[in-house]
């Protein structure tokens, strides 16, 4: 069966007024009434960061994961960004996948001016620092060099949203 069938009916209350200007923006689109609101409500860039977030919480090892939600939020124009982030990460993703897909957020958001979703302040740091490797001699460089919502989630990387190590 198709995921996307439609099984399910939302009535809301509205006045002739609004429901008026409902109808006349759909048809200025060339779309009906409820292709309009979901297409209004249920926003791609939502979908398409909530696509990334299911292959992160699938991937064994999540790096290529990871890099795909970097470059879709770097991607992002500042509306397109606030509307993409504002639902929480789906459950299952391990602290540590969850506090880089959180500070990559962040970092994202501080770059462009956009208010930090709610879901990101309960996301609670890790615990032990984790550095993108194992090399003793980069340590203090990554520590210097961090970006600061990587390192105040204890992750110590050298590239962040927009970039490529």
């Amino acid at each position: 069966m198709d995921k996307l069938a439609k099984s399910e009916q939302l009535q809301i209350r509205l006045s002739r007024h609004e429901k008026a200007a409902i109808q006349h923006a759909a048809a200025r689109a060339g779309m009906d009434m409820s292709g309009y609101v979901l297409s209004r409500v249920l926003s791609a860039p939502a979908a398409q960061f909530q696509a990334c977030l299911e292959q992160c919480a699938r991937a064994h090892s999540p790096g290529f994961a990871l890099a795909e939600l970097n470059s879709l939020l770097a991607a992002f124009s500042a509306g397109e960004l606030r509307d993409a982030v504002a639902a929480p990460p789906p459950p299952g993703l391990t602290p540590f996948v969850l506090n880089y897909i959180t500070a990559m957020v962040e970092y994202a958001c501080a770059k462009r001016s956009v208010a930090l979703p709610a879901w990101t302040r309960a996301v609670t740091p890790l615990p032990d620092p984790v550095f993108g490797t194992a090399l003793q001699s980069l340590r203090l460089h990554l520590l210097t060099h961090s970006p600061p919502p990587f390192r105040a989630r204890n992750i110590f990387i050298d590239a962040t949203v927009g970039e490529r190590v």
